[in-house]
């Protein structure tokens, strides 16, 4: 018998790794993970933001850093300042950088949903090249005729449910994203 757990596996990873990428699409609320993909330049190397700051969101519109070396205030807020991705302008006193989220423009807002739809096709790429991987065990996998093509469908129904999920998803983030 054919066992497909390590497949569906495979395709919740897909499916969980495109919900955290979802997290980080800007929605026009603050939010922490909006910074999640900033590097800092911090004694001599690149470091992801989160291990030299805390992050925090204050109100609906407003990020604040807290570095946990006061010494590296400026190169974040340098750093957050040259992504030119999120369009923010960070402000800093010493001892935290505050970040102000503007509202987005319905441009702007269009265009996060077509940089997000990417993603969409990514995952749902990820999701079938599981599949193909199922479809290459079985056909070296010594089995009867018969099992080998209920297992195919069982593997293109788990295929179809997880493209769905990530549409769904999609579609949640789409509404998030277009309210206003």
């Amino acid at each position: 018998m054919f066992d497909d757990n390590e497949y569906r596996k495979a395709m919740e990873a897909a499916v969980q790794r495109f919900q955290d990428e979802m997290k980080k699409v800007r929605t026009g609320r603050a939010h922490p993970d909006m910074l999640a993909n900033i590097k800092v330049e911090a004694y001599g190397q690149f470091m992801p933001l989160n291990q030299v700051a805390n992050v925090t969101a204050s109100g609906g519109t407003m990020l604040q850093v807290t570095p946990f070396d006061p010494a590296n205030i400026q190169a974040i807020s340098k750093a957050i300042r040259e992504d030119q991705t999120l369009g923010l302008n960070p402000s800093d006193d010493g001892h935290v950088v505050r970040v102000p989220v503007p509202p987005l423009t319905e441009e702007r807002r269009k265009e996060i949903v077509k940089t997000a739809s990417s993603k969409v096709e990514d995952a749902k790429v990820a999701i079938r090249n599981v599949r193909e991987d199922a479809r290459k065990e079985l056909k070296t996998a010594e089995l009867p005729e018969d099992t080998v093509k209920r297992a195919e469908k069982s593997i293109d129904e788990l295929t179809k449910s997880f493209t769905d999920k990530i549409d769904v998803l999609f579609k949640a983030k789409t509404a998030e994203i277009m309210a206003i």
